[in-house]
């Protein structure tokens, strides 16, 4: 089955040269010109990756994207953007998206990022991990532990990569190319995310926790959050 994408840009001439090659390469594309339509076309179908102009009229790229997640929806989404400043980066990813490009792109660089988002989230589908009395399941990117929560497409990859490498000490820099790309949201998206999953794994009631170590990151169980060395306990 072809890779199902929606691509939302009120630049019409713009859009019509983005599908065409995005078609010419095999992907399945639903158009759109207007944040409203895009709303509607997401409520209509269902997509394998999601590509929203910020600036829309009708309704923004990320009052659509906002309201996707409110939604439950957790469809991998880009955001395209004229605007460089870290703030407006940030604003997005706040919002819950999964990466973004700025304007003007090259076509080869949006289809890389298409595909990275695509792969991973055919990947997630493969098995479902466990740390402690954590579980992520990949189907439905739900966090469980003693309650539930469902995470975004960025919570889950950095949530995953963290139970991946459960105990030791992951810095910014590799955990920002791991959920964003190689040009992805820097150490302040990371450090955004990481008090996002915080907040969720003390929500569910999960026995681990996201501790700061040696300028980085490191999961760890709680009983072991004072030395993440997981020693912290040992006779001298």
């Amino acid at each position: 089955m072809a890779t199902r994408i929606l691509y939302a840009e009120d630049t019409v001439d713009l859009s019509r040269a983005v599908c065409a090659v995005l078609q010419h390469e095999g992907y399945e594309v639903t158009a759109c010109f207007d944040g409203e339509e895009a709303s509607q076309a997401l409520a209509d179908g269902v997509f394998d990756v999601v590509v929203l102009d910020i600036m829309m009229p009708q309704k923004n790229g990320i009052e659509v994207l906002r309201d996707m997640r409110a939604s439950g929806d957790v469809t991998p989404v880009i955001l395209l953007t004229a605007k460089t400043e870290v703030d407006d980066r940030v604003e997005g990813l706040d919002a819950g998206a999964d990466d973004y490009l700025s304007k003007p792109f090259a076509m080869k660089e949006l289809t890389a990022r298409i595909r990275s988002l695509a792969r991973r989230n055919t990947d997630y589908g493969t098995g479902d991990l466990r740390f402690g009395n954590l579980e992520l399941k990949s189907d439905t990117y739900e966090l469980r532990a003693r309650n539930s929560v469902r995470l975004s497409h960025a919570e889950f990859e950095l949530l995953r990569t963290f139970v991946l490498n459960a105990g030791r000490v992951l810095h910014g820099d590799f955990l920002s190319e791991r959920v964003w790309g190689a040009d992805g949201g820097g150490d302040a998206a990371v450090e955004l995310y990481v008090r996002y999953l915080r907040d969720k794994l003390e929500a569910v009631g999960a026995d681990a926790l996201v501790t700061s170590s040696d300028g980085g990151y490191v999961l760890v169980q709680s009983a072991d959050a004072a030395d993440p060395s997981g020693q912290n306990g040992a006779a001298s």
